[in-house]
């Protein structure tokens, strides 16, 4: 095996990398076979399938998974690219004899489409090309094919929407509407949700001969263009999938829009309709003025484009350099994966989220690939075997920190280092390919690797679509649309003509910024002296805001806190009997809501209905003037906040669905909002992982009544050595909730004299007056006891 490189010792180590994988793919085939088949995914550390149903619910995560064979469709041309071709035979027919279709399950559209879908496509397409080559597969009759037709017929019913953009989820024997269906009351989706279907249902449509499916996939991509915001050419997060409206209006690359851009460019390139080039030129240059920061990408307002909501990225946006490769625009596509390189060269793994100063923002690692994706795009486009290096480091830490005796297990915090036990199914259909790839020559291959488009999820489907598939009938779309045209308007660029494996011009990009190492990172040394740093990526920030103006702000800091942002420990305080405050558990604050570090704040607890509060909420009459547990996931803490406090709810503990995640393991953090201002959140919010919720909800099912107070833990209550003090503080405590209770749920005029008997600091301000109950519940002057405003 034979690789482009000057070096011996790196073309030895890229070939035991290219082995690698290849093996390490053929023992977790086996693994899954051995463990986890007919499962939809593999449990690494357990050594067994997850089987929806029979684990505990992890809200929207376990929407991937149909009772499908998820991880085996998702891996099936896969194991084609690495050229194991005995494996792949086995692994068809066990997909057509053993998985079925029509289970009672609720799905993700989106992820079901572009993992099962997809899959089912690049199987039959490789087993296709393998029976016309005539040495194997002689017995396919595409069976794969057909089974891809009957799930785009399951799909389908969830396009019935006014506007054409497809309901997020959908039950697979009973469709949306069916009242059997237990879904169909989704009102939003995400923009990537309804923008990442064409490749899929185009190429259904293409080889089965019915048009309807890339019609509907045509159509909500025709609905999120007319809804891009004129004047910027952006679009928002989220979308409501009946009127059209935008509900989240932070644009972006990452997170809930970043495959809607990569299949607008691929669309191109699969179906060879310009309408989508046109469009995705559009989308690109707004992106490149108002969102590319190089070598950052941050999210902006769609209707104020100039002004950054949000000082953090997601992992997700790893893959647009790649995206920018495709283009051809490949400075920028190189100055944000070095960025990235630095993010994991600090923290092992690309966090989830990370801030401008490669400060961990959400700490987990999902064994996500866009970062591969991207790295092997760059090597392709450059030819510098300075990729190959990077996708070495990402090999050597998932065999350091991820690999265990059954899998690869998910990075629960890159801090920590703790495993989560999961294995999603992209990390084989994704990962493993990418990795291989970029360690392998195209000779090498069983397949010429340019016949084919990579979908988001990395399965094959050929290029020659265009060509040899005529289009549906009645299914072109033509948008005139102007802009700014440039040297890839209109046309794909060669690699081979455009960057004849030219090393040094990726290098000398690199170079310019090689200051990234350790940007933002607090310098320290043995004195009593402040040391005064400059923050590099200030500068960057102020030379785009004002755009054509080289002005150059550096921004001066004194070295006095930490690497890691400072998270304040809060406490949940059980303080009614029998607990009396001596239960209590760490929790992490919110960077919206009441401030707590101002004044505790208290009440009893009741359980929202539904527990992740993603929607109306069913128990308002009962959790009215009580503190709302809700359980995270399925939507933002911002949009849980605005239901409960909707519904009456005087404050909110957040409870984590990654089950035996607790805070002696897990790093608090904040809770952040949505991307939109989130001022009109006034109640108090905190957050409690798993092992601490369950020591909550427990206390709850046995004594029905339960108060508590949220408040800072330095500040906690009971700290002295007499006991009896300590329970008479919390009767005391006690009966002023109680009091503030009654009054929450009885409409009513208060005086001074009442306020007093709330909190004794309020008879220091004699002039209160009399207030209504609403106007006493708003922060509006001084005199108001802090501790019982309620946002109701």
């Amino acid at each position: 095996m034979s690789l482009r490189l000057h070096n011996d010792e790196m073309t030895e180590s890229t070939v035991c990398l290219s082995q690698v994988a290849q093996t390490s793919v053929s023992k977790k085939t086996l693994v899954m076979a051995k463990y986890a088949y007919p499962a939809d995914e593999l449990m690494p550390l357990s050594c067994r399938g997850r089987v929806r149903g029979q684990e505990p619910n992890r809200g929207d995560i376990d929407d991937s998974l149909g009772k499908f064979s998820l991880t085996l469709i998702d891996t099936l041309d896969t194991l084609v690219v690495l050229n194991k071709l005995d494996e792949f035979e086995d692994a068809v027919r066990k997909a057509v004899k053993d998985v079925r279709l029509d289970n009672d399950v609720v799905v993700s559209v989106f992820e079901t489409n572009i993992r099962v879908l997809g899959g089912l496509l690049g199987g039959h397409v490789m087993a296709d090309l393998l029976r016309q080559r005539g040495d194997r597969m002689q017995w396919y009759q595409d069976e794969l094919l057909h089974m891809a037709k009957e799930l785009g017929h399951r799909l389908l019913p969830a396009f019935n929407t006014t506007s054409g953009l497809p309901y997020p989820k959908v039950n697979l024997r009973y469709g949306v509407l069916n009242p059997l269906s237990r879904t169909g009351t989704e009102s939003d989706t995400c923009t990537a949700c309804a923008g990442t279907m064409i490749l899929e249902f185009a190429a259904l449509s293409r080889l089965s001969g019915e048009s309807v499916f890339e019609e509907h996939a045509r159509k909500a991509l025709d609905v999120l263009w007319e809804r891009r915001q004129r004047g910027s050419d952006l679009v928002g997060t989220v979308i409501n999938i009946h009127n059209g409206e935008w509900v989240r209006r932070d644009s972006g690359v990452g997170a809930g829009i970043d495959s809607y851009y990569e299949y607008l460019m691929k669309a191109y390139i699969l179906l060879g309709d310009n309408v989508f080039l046109e469009r995705f030129n559009v989308h690109y240059s707004a992106i490149m003025k108002y969102i590319s920061q190089p070598p950052l990408l941050l999210n902006v307002h769609m209707h104020n484009p100039t002004v950054s909501v949000r000082s953090w990225m997601d992992s997700l946006l790893a893959f647009f350099p790649g995206l920018q490769v495709l283009r051809g625009d490949l400075k920028p596509a190189i100055e944000t994966h070095e960025m990235l390189y630095q993010v994991t060269k600090q923290h092992k793994f690309l966090p989830e989220a990370f801030t401008t100063e490669f400060r961990v923002h959400w700490g987990q690692h999902l064994l996500r690939p866009e970062f591969a994706e991207s790295t092997y795009y760059l090597y392709k486009a450059t030819g510098d075997p300075y990729y190959l290096r990077v996708g070495q480091s990402i090999v050597e830490k998932l065999n350091a920190y991820a690999r265990v005796p059954c899998g690869f297990a998910a990075v629960q915090d890159v801090r920590t280092g703790t495993h989560e036990d999961r294995m999603d199914s992209f990390f084989l259909a994704e990962m493993f390919k990418y990795l291989y790839l970029l360690f392998s020559e195209k000779n090498e291959l069983p397949i010429d690797i340019d016949d084919y488009i990579f979908t988001t999820e990395a399965h094959l489907l050929p290029v020659s679509l265009s060509t040899t598939q005529p289009p549906c009938q009645g299914n072109n779309t033509t948008v005139p649309v102007s802009h700014e045209e440039d040297l890839f308007t209109h046309s794909c660029p060669s690699t081979e003509t455009l960057f004849p494996n030219n090393p040094s011009f990726a290098k000398t990009i690199r170079d310019s910024y090689k200051y990234l190492t350790g940007v933002g990172r607090k310098i320290r040394i043995s004195s009593d002296r402040p040391v005064v740093v400059f923050n590099l990526f200030s500068t960057f920030l102020s030379l785009q805001e004002h755009k054509g103006v080289y002005r150059v702000k550096l921004v001066a800091e004194v070295s006095q806190t930490p690497e890691e942002e400072v998270v304040v420990p809060h406490v949940v305080q059980l303080i009614s009997p029998p607990f009396l405050g001596r239960t209590v558990l760490t929790a992490g604050p919110a960077k919206f809501g009441m401030d707590l570090m101002k004044q505790e704040h208290g009440g009893s607890i009741v359980k929202a209905s539904p527990y992740t509060a993603c929607g109306p909420i069913d128990n308002a009459v009962e959790l009215k003037g009580h503190i709302a547990l809700a359980l995270r996931g399925d939507c933002m803490f911002a949009a849980k906040a605005r239901w409960l406090q909707e519904a009456g709810a005087i404050g909110v503990i957040f409870i984590d669905h990654h089950e035996g995640s607790n805070s002696e393991e897990t790093p608090l953090f904040q809770m952040v909002g949505d991307g939109d201002s989130t001022e009109d959140i006034t109640l108090p919010l905190v957050f409690l992982f798993s092992r601490e919720g369950a020591v909550l909800t427990a206390a709850l099912e046995k004594h029905h009544n339960v108060d508590v107070l949220l408040l800072p833990k330095e500040r906690q209550l009971g700290h002295g050595e007499d006991q009896e003090a300590d329970d008479f503080q919390f009767q005391q405590k006690m009966t002023e909730l109680n009091h503030v209770q009654q009054i929450r749920l009885q409409p009513q005029t208060l005086t001074a004299d009442q306020t007093q008997i709330l909190d004794p600091e309020a008879a220091k301000f004699p002039n209160t007056g009399s207030l209504t109950l609403s106007e006493w519940c708003v922060p509006q002057s001084p005199s108001l006891p802090y501790s019982t405003r309620s946002p109701n």
